[in-house]
């Protein structure tokens, strides 16, 4: 009767240590899982069916990292900032596939005045006339918006990035004023040493 209940307690133990070792196997493989699932939703590039999105009033609203636009990189002082965006699919009231498109944020450009940073408010709103191939040169004749190739795979952060560089300014500076103190510095640097200019000529 001992031994049968010594076999019995044992093979509970067993029973129970391998119930836990599923529990844990299973919680750490979807921790991991929700892990890797939000780390992909949080960083995939996204891309829509244009005239789809439009068709059927495609809606998002999220943000994107400065850092996270590659072609912005060459104009600015540094990546740092975050852009919210939002992109409504709808139809005009000629039943013409249209995109709207709002983008806010700031990002850091460079100073053609001083050279310092200099924070550049973005406020940015379009639409966006959806055209085929054949209608996208009549398009750009209207007056109201702008015409875009419709695309069945079209790279949304591209569009971002087309409608950012378009509407940034050639060269940009602080408000009149604002570089002042940078200016005198470099007054009192030429006047304290002569040759600081034909140093910052060597440096361009």
């Amino acid at each position: 009767m001992n031994a049968l209940r010594t076999v019995v307690e044992v093979q509970g133990r067993s029973l129970i240590n391998n119930v836990q070792s599923i529990i844990n196997h299973k919680l750490f493989f979807d921790i991991c899982s929700r892990k890797i699932y939000h780390a992909r939703l949080m960083y995939a590039r996204p891309f829509i069916d244009s005239l789809d999105f439009a068709g059927n009033g495609g809606k998002i609203d999220t943000q994107v990292p400065v850092a996270g636009l590659p072609r912005l990189q060459d104009v600015l002082d540094n990546n740092l900032g975050i852009l919210y965006y939002h992109l409504y699919g709808s139809m005009d009231n000629q039943g013409r596939p249209v995109l709207d498109v709002s983008i806010d944020g700031t990002c850091q450009l460079r100073c053609q005045r001083c050279l310092n940073t200099l924070d550049y408010v973005i406020r940015h709103d379009a639409r966006l006339l959806l055209c085929d191939e054949s209608t996208l040169e009549a398009s750009e004749d209207e007056e109201e918006f702008d015409g875009i190739l419709a695309d069945a795979h079209l790279d949304v952060l591209a569009l971002l990035e087309d409608e950012i560089l378009l509407n940034l300014p050639i060269s940009p500076m602080h408000e009149s004023g604002a570089c002042q103190v940078r200016e005198a510095e470099d007054k009192q640097e030429e006047m304290q040493h002569p040759f600081a200019v034909l140093k910052k000529l060597k440096r361009k």
